[in-house]
């Protein structure tokens, strides 16, 4: 009869063993410790799929495929989703801050600016989870120290102060999120052939319908290329300093100083 466990009913099978390990204990090696991926390669893994996907499809159970390894294996670092998103946000907003901050505050914040549009332009789903989540992880906050620090010396009230460097920010997320050919879900559509055809088209309808004259003149096609991003980004910074310094009743002549803008009529020829 085989042997029942301590509360088992006589008759019923026990749960299936499966075959006894070969040789006696002392002569088998010992099981290899599974070793947890690092917080520094999860973070990694996630940013690449947050990169490729957008923040949508980033998920502890596809992190966790992407590293080889078991969702619980991750857990020991975080809690919840959003925690890994803090630590990915801290993470990639390290570039955007500055190894040394220029003294002159139009410099400084022009700087800044630029900085942290080249992160937002490397990684579009920053902007996404600044809108979803506040962020307070140590480089983000290096990033707020140096903003503020910027206008330390105009002799500002402190409201004045978190205002502008909210203004910079908004502005400078702002102009990266809405980059032409991006589409809603992080990633960008530009990269597609089909897309950009259909859309190139769809655009040219238009401005030869005569409804959209302005647009015409311009040249539709052009608004799916980031031909002009440098140029609108750097006048509108530039506005909106001059603007900073009127109210601060600072000189408006520094290196980022707001003029006209002036686009061409067409999109350059030889790009795509």
């Amino acid at each position: 009869m085989t042997p029942t466990s301590p509360g088992q009913d006589p008759g019923t099978p026990g749960p299936a063993q499966g075959p006894a390990p070969a040789g006696l204990i002392w002569t088998r090696p010992p099981k290899e410790k599974r070793e947890r991926p690092t917080r520094e390669a999860i973070v990694a893994a996630a940013t690449d799929l947050a990169d490729t996907h957008g923040l949508d499809a980033v998920s502890v159970r596809r992190v966790a495929a992407a590293l080889q390894s078991r969702p619980m294996d991750l857990y020991g670092y975080f809690s919840r989703k959003d925690e890994l998103i803090d630590l990915m946000v801290d993470e990639v907003i390290a570039a955007a801050v500055l190894d040394e901050l220029p003294r002159d505050w139009r410099d400084a914040l022009a700087a800044i600016a630029r900085a942290l549009r080249a992160v937002c332009l490397a990684h579009p789903w920053v902007v996404t989870a600044a809108g979803r989540q506040a962020l307070l992880g140590p480089n983000v906050m290096r990033h707020v120290e140096q903003s503020l620090q910027a206008t330390a010396a105009l002799g500002l009230d402190q409201t004045k102060r978190h205002a502008i460097w909210r203004a910079v920010d908004s502005y400078t997320m702002g102009h990266a999120h809405l980059s032409p050919g991006r589409d809603p879900g992080d990633g960008n559509t530009a990269n597609d052939p089909g897309w950009r055809a259909a859309a190139q088209a769809y655009l040219q309808g238009l401005a030869a319908s005569g409804n959209f004259p302005n647009l015409a003149a311009f040249g539709a096609a052009g608004l799916l290329h980031s031909d002009y991003d440098e140029l609108t980004f750097e006048t509108g910074l530039g506005w909106l300093l001059t603007g900073i310094a009127a109210d601060a009743g600072q000189a408006g002549d520094g290196p980022a100083q707001g003029g006209a803008l002036s686009l061409p009529q067409s999109r350059p020829t030889g790009r795509d």
